[in-house]
């Protein structure tokens, strides 16, 4: 290995990256690519070590620590309450300890998504933010995997659609965002390459799964009741009725733009994940 190569190969190593969320869908996978790439990871979750909490703001500056870049994910939503509020406070912190380049995960369509966006590039670092529609992966990894595997998806969505989004594209176009300086100062929207309705998700599952499951229109009013029930925010209902108010029913192409490939379809996604046997009963 000549000299250059190893300065070349030192300087990749000291370039820590805090992945916010790295055990959750998207961080996952952004934490395991970059792995792969030899690039050192350190995960921002309240069970890593050391601990990163969103609600906790002593616990930002040891995740901090000999970081570089950042992956800012935010859970449940940037569209809850206080959320921007926090995401300005902890760029503002990530930027004055040598965090300069942030990748922040958006929302589409999201109004206060777009605030926590603005907060995010005023803290004066290099930015990427990447808006993505709805995951794929909340069929298999989230809220909506009990339903799958009981046989019904009931939701307040009635004929709307959405370009479903693949999470491993998503995570494919962060870790460019966060490697490549052609992406800093760009605000990508993605989508998957077809709109489809709950119905037509069901269709595809059920297709896969080898048994029915049905998509059942409900109200707004129980649908919070079952939040309730589950012990979840009701702020989900309002984030059904807000982004799937056909603000969302179009295709974007961030995928293609930053890839140079079309995104992974959902029949693609059911396919594979069916073949796990997460669907199994």
């Amino acid at each position: 290995m000549t000299k250059n190569e190893n300065e070349t190969k030192n300087e990749t190593a000291r370039k820590l990256t805090l992945v916010i969320g790295g055990t959750g869908k998207t961080g996952r996978r952004v934490a395991e690519r970059l792995a792969h790439r030899g690039r050192p990871v350190r995960i921002g979750s309240r069970a890593a070590e050391p601990a990163f909490d969103w609600h906790e703001p002593a616990t930002w500056g040891p995740a901090l620590e000999g970081v570089d870049r950042v992956y800012v994910t935010y859970y449940p939503d940037l569209a809850f309450p206080g959320a921007a509020e926090q995401i300005g406070a902890f760029a503002e912190q990530a930027v004055a300890a040598g965090a300069g380049r942030l990748v922040l995960l958006s929302g589409r369509g999201e109004e206060a998504a777009e605030h926590s966006e603005h907060l995010l590039k005023a803290s004066g670092g290099d930015w990427t933010v990447v808006r993505a529609s709805w995951f794929n992966q909340n069929f298999d990894e989230s809220f909506f995997l009990d339903p799958v595997r009981h046989g019904e998806i009931a939701l307040p969505t009635a004929d709307a659609v959405e370009p479903f989004v693949d999470a491993d594209d998503i995570a494919d176009v962060v870790v460019a965002a966060l490697t490549d300086d052609r992406h800093i100062g760009k605000t990508y929207e993605l989508s998957g390459p077809r709109l489809l309705t709950f119905s037509d998700i069901a269709a595809e599952l059920s297709k896969v799964t080898g048994r029915e499951i049905a998509y059942v229109p409900v109200s707004d009013a129980d649908y919070r009741a079952v939040l309730r029930d589950q012990g979840l925010p009701e702020d989900f209902a309002d984030l059904f009725a807000l982004i799937l108010d056909g603000r969302n029913a179009h295709l974007v192409h961030g995928v293609e733009e930053v890839l140079g490939r079309r995104p992974k379809d959902f029949a693609d996604y059911a396919r594979e994940a069916a073949a796990t046997g997460v669907w199994d009963l």
